[in-house]
């Protein structure tokens, strides 16, 4: 934190963007808190599949979330997310898990089960935090707002190479199709739709690597005065 005075930086954007890979990078350049908020809605996605709960189901959904805890620590610079006391980081991160999350993050209980503690580190800490509704919900008055996407073709394209390089037999159009699919959903629903804040800068990194697309929101957190608290 410096001088009292935190500085947030808020990334949406649709599934398979790259906004975690980018985020991380540059939380680690400028010696912020990353915070993971699609960790933390896969970690209750987790909790749902393991209690057979459907997505469909809005009223046990609602029920289970008293049933949740979710923290977030930093271990070796890593950072470990813990459901009811397990770490369950390497368990989070398969397409199951993923579209349950997406699915049920559209629930009101879901998001106000989360969004008091998102708030709360952002006060207190220097962050950055990515996701869907960031800059339109959770932090409105973030200092800056970044709305990074990518065509559905390179977001499938990528997710394809990382299912092949942990050897899973995946097909690239299906993938895609799920990526549209999922866009829909989650620029349709009721509550906090993924859509890009007034005041957020669009970044299109279908052409960008990662360093670069790192390097421009850096660029734009200086522009927007990251620059007058010494970070």
């Amino acid at each position: 934190m410096v001088m009292g005075k935190t500085y947030n930086i808020a990334v949406d954007g649709p599934a398979g963007a790259g906004k975690s890979t980018i985020a991380k990078k540059v939380a680690k350049e400028l010696n912020f808190i990353y915070v993971d908020t699609g960790a933390m809605y896969r970690s209750m996605a987790l909790y749902f599949l393991r209690k057979n709960i459907s997505a469909d189901d809005e009223v046990s959904v609602a029920a289970a979330c008293a049933e949740i805890a979710i923290t977030i620590s930093y271990e070796d610079g890593v950072q470990q997310v813990y459901l009811n006391g397990e770490n369950v980081s390497g368990l989070i991160r398969t397409e199951e898990v993923g579209n349950m999350a997406s699915a049920v993050s559209a629930y009101r209980p879901v998001r106000e089960k989360l969004l008091e503690l998102q708030q709360d580190m952002a006060a207190r800490e220097n962050v950055i935090m990515d996701g869907r509704d960031i800059g339109t919900c959770v932090l409105p008055h973030a200092d800056t707002k970044i709305y990074l996407t990518a065509s559905s073709r390179v977001r499938a394209e990528r997710r394809h190479k990382e299912l092949i390089e942990k050897g899973i037999r995946c097909n690239l159009e299906e993938i895609e199709q799920d990526i549209i699919e999922r866009d829909r959903r989650d620029m349709s629903r009721e509550i906090a739709p993924l859509k890009q804040a007034e005041d957020a800068v669009l970044v299109d990194a279908s052409e960008m690597t990662i360093e670069e697309v790192a390097a421009r929101i850096v660029e734009i957190a200086k522009e927007h005065g990251l620059g007058e608290l010494g970070v």
